[in-house]
């Protein structure tokens, strides 16, 4: 009984994109795209002859519009069975006339479905070469369902290889797997379908290669305000012919020729934050070559500063920075700067290829309006404001000393600066681990700022005891003393 055509929702939703209205003659021929192409084909016993044979003509149909060859399509073909077997490689046929007749001699294996050794030798003929510019690759497996094994690793290192992975199933189990085999998006790169309706996801299968293995020959590279590069795949070989490039925007239209082996070009005199289209055309004697083109936009005309900020922050210096640098456009910057809310204001006078300026005899404690004026070459000016503040004063500890008081107790008294601004209360902080030297300890507390003594008890030979000016907005720096003994006082630092 024959099985009626199945064919997933997902290729389904996939049949209602614009690309796939296009119905191709016959004859059409596709100058579009280069990358290798390898058919994972079953061929176990699991297989029928007369799917078999309805998948080789399918693989023709699908295969027919390709220009094959290097620099173009390269089509291998890999049988899966008991072994795994290459039927051809990539470089064996260069016309379709030779590939269709190849595809339909095409024996099959039959056996088992050994597909964990067919996916490693797929790994190793799709490998990426040694230090080489590859094109895209692409495998494309067609089955009637996966058996046990470990096919996980060959397919993760495939995606690591960045190998692209399609699949046709005209099974309709393994679903779960194929998900996670396939290349997202799933949509356009894995169909479940009967092998009486292959036919029609020909032209969906066809377009998704063609999405992966488009020969994107013209792209733009650093595009800028004045400039933009563009580069291409070089398609002339020999030394023959030479490349046409035109580029133009509105009514301007520029024209150069250059020579076979060059492969970029870049496009000068730009106007800023303009759409521009340039087209390539490779000229060779007796060959016709498609037309490339791309279009870009130049970047706004952008004017220094755009960005400033402020850095190195101390009590009486801040560093403020701007940019772009623009030293062949500025010819001087003027830096004004003065407390907030109202104070005087002072002004520093910079050359146009300097792109920072430290700020000194600032005020403590105080925040700062900095502005920042570019005086352009033109005679346009460009000024921007930042906020910034300088540090707090941060006295340190005047004194401190260590009284014994009895046999494990000790007054410590210190001396600070108590009119300092900020002063909030201070840190008592003593350790313990030179009796203990694998347990050390520690103990704190936290102490007002009018006092200056507090008693410690339960204290043990040899104990530290540090204490630190606690301000509004950081600590001070502290002193430290250690007790040496029971009986007399530590010497005070």
């Amino acid at each position: 009984m024959r099985r009626l055509a199945i064919v997933g929702l997902l290729t389904l939703s996939a049949c209602l994109q614009p690309t796939c209205a296009r119905s191709d003659a016959p004859g059409t021929v596709f100058d579009c795209c280069e990358g290798d192409l390898l058919l994972l084909l079953d061929s176990s016993g699991s297989i029928s002859s007369y799917e078999f044979s309805h998948l080789l003509q399918f693989l023709t149909v699908l295969l027919r519009p390709f220009i094959l060859g290097r620099g173009h399509v390269r089509v291998g073909l890999l049988q899966v069975g008991t072994e795994p077997r290459l039927e051809f490689n990539f470089d064996a046929y260069n016309s379709q006339d030779a590939l269709r007749d190849a595809l339909l001699r095409t024996q099959q294996l039959r056996g088992d479905t050994n597909t964990e050794a067919a996916l490693v030798l797929a790994q190793r003929l799709l490998r990426r070469p040694q230090g080489e510019d590859a094109p895209p690759r692409v495998l494309l497996w067609l089955t009637d369902g996966v058996q046990p094994g470990n096919v996980d690793e060959p397919l993760a290192t495939l995606r690591r290889e960045g190998v692209s992975v399609l699949a046709v199933s005209t099974g309709h189990a393994n679903y779960l797997f194929f998900r996670e085999a396939v290349t997202p998006p799933i949509e356009t790169h894995l169909y479940f379908v009967d092998i009486d309706a292959i036919k029609i996801i020909t032209e969906d299968l066809r377009e998704a290669i063609i999405e992966l293995i488009r020969a994107e020959r013209l792209q733009v590279r650093d595009v800028g305000t004045h400039s933009a590069a563009l580069q291409w795949r070089p398609v002339l070989v020999g030394g023959f012919g030479y490349y046409e490039l035109r580029f133009g925007s509105g009514t301007e239209e520029w024209r150069m020729n250059l020579p076979p082996q060059q492969s970029w070009a870049e496009l000068t005199g730009l106007q800023p934050d303009t759409q521009y289209t340039a087209w390539l055309t490779p000229h060779i004697p007796q060959e016709r070559k498609h037309t490339l083109s791309t279009s870009f936009r130049t970047l706004p005309d952008v004017l220094s500063p755009v960005t400033v900020t402020v850095s190195e922050s101390g009590v009486d210096r801040v560093r403020v920075s701007w940019a772009p640098l623009q030293p062949d456009r500025v010819e001087r910057y003027l830096v004004e700067f003065g407390p907030i809310p109202r104070g005087d204001v002072q002004a520093v006078t910079l050359t146009g290829q300097e792109s920072s300026a430290l700020l000194t005899q600032l005020q403590p404690h105080t925040e700062y309006l900095i502005t920042v004026t570019a005086v352009h070459t033109s005679g346009q000016e460009r000024a921007m404001s930042v906020r910034a503040c300088t540090q707090e004063v941060l006295p340190g500890l005047v004194d401190l000393q260590l009284t014994p008081v009895g046999s494990d107790s000790v007054k410590v008294d210190w001396r600070g600066h108590t009119e300092a601004a900020g002063l909030r209360g201070y840190w008592v902080r003593w350790e313990t681990g030179e009796q203990f030297p694998s347990s050390p300890s520690s103990s704190s507390r936290y102490l007002p700022a009018q006092s200056l003594s507090t008693v410690l008890t339960h204290l043990s030979p040899n104990t530290r005891v540090c204490v630190l000016p606690v301000y509004r907005t950081a600590r001070g720096e502290g002193l430290c003393c250690t007790a040496l003994s029971h009986t007399a006082a530590a010497p005070w630092g």
